[in-house]
């Protein structure tokens, strides 16, 4: 089968394009036939080394496609079966494999490929509003990136909460998008200061959250957007890391509340993962939660799409096609 490979971490010259086995699914693994693979920075992170990893590397944990072959001891899978994971081994490929219970059921009505861009930056958009910080009706919070993939979700599911959202994003066609996609307020952080925007638009009082996938070029800033006692969550890095932080910073700024969160550990008991996957793809197929899918890739183009994700020019999710 062919697959997208990295023998060291490296820039988008490292990923080839190559002929490997078929990966042979092991006790409680199911084999995947992917139909379309999700591309995200956590890639970027793992083909960088940002984030450590064993090499050479099949990119890619997202994915959604049918179900081709079983491990023993499996249950309540079948051949044929339509799933998606965000725990898949390699997902950049033909073929790959996951446990089977970090799968979850396509329902009708969704595509494959509506499945592959929703469910993990959909779940992750889930989790921020419900769990990571509880939106409630008329609570105001700050997304960063409003425009990206996980940005315009979670604008959506903030709305669907009642919350109101202030969202940036650089220049006139992705502030529209951001306003498309729920924001009440959008701040062009390529013309405005968006702390002071914030501070305008509360009042003074600021933000209960700011929900931020940019980090280092934001995070600053933002923790002064926050309302006595918010929270600054930080999902992401896409312009760098966060440098360390004195806690007593956060005492001065109101007793406010950091975290860094991972979608993983807010799906690892699958009672939780069933939930949440099950909430996102309902949402998905009963129109509550509009997709973008900025562009699809064949697998051999997986470079072009890095380089896309890494310099900020899509406003949707990007997608690789075996």
């Amino acid at each position: 089968m062919r697959a997208v490979r990295i023998a060291q971490p490296g820039g988008t010259d490292a990923l080839r394009f190559e002929e490997i086995p078929r990966p042979e699914p092991k006790e409680s693994e199911a084999l995947v036939k992917i139909e379309a693979a999700g591309v995200n920075f956590l890639d970027v992170y793992h083909r960088t080394g940002s984030y450590k990893g064993s090499f050479p590397l099949t990119l890619g944990v997202e994915g959604a496609g049918t179900v081709a072959a079983l491990g023993s001891g499996v249950h309540g899978l079948r051949v044929g079966d339509r799933v998606a994971s965000i725990a898949m081994t390699g997902s950049y490929a033909e073929y790959a494999l996951a446990p089977a219970e970090k799968l979850v059921p396509i329902p009708a009505g969704v595509s494959s490929s509506q499945a592959g861009a929703a469910i993990l930056q959909g779940m992750t958009a889930q989790y921020l509003a419900f769990s990571t910080c509880p939106l409630a009706p008329g609570d105001k919070c700050l997304v960063h990136a409003a425009a990206g993939g996980i940005g315009r979700l979670l604008c959506q599911v903030a709305k669907l909460r009642g919350a109101f959202v202030i969202g940036t994003a650089g220049g006139r066609q992705k502030t529209a998008i951001a306003a498309q996609a729920g924001a009440d307020e959008v701040i062009d952080y390529q013309a405005q200061d968006f702390e002071e925007e914030v501070k305008r638009i509360t009042g003074g009082k600021g933000v209960r959250v700011v929900y931020d996938s940019v980090g280092k070029a934001t995070f600053e800033k933002g923790l002064n957007c926050l309302e006595r006692r918010g929270m600054m969550v930080l999902f992401g890095q896409s312009s760098g890391a966060v440098g360390p932080i004195d806690p007593q910073v956060l005492n001065a700024k109101g007793s406010i509340y950091l975290t860094r969160p991972s979608v993983f550990h807010y799906v690892a008991q699958r009672e939780e993962l069933v939930t949440r996957s099950e909430q996102v793809l309902g949402w998905v197929r009963d129109g509550l939660l509009k997709l973008s899918i900025f562009r699809e890739f064949p697998l051999a183009e997986a470079g072009e799409a890095h380089r896309m994700l890494e310099g900020r020019q899509t406003s949707g999710k990007l997608l690789l096609i075996p």
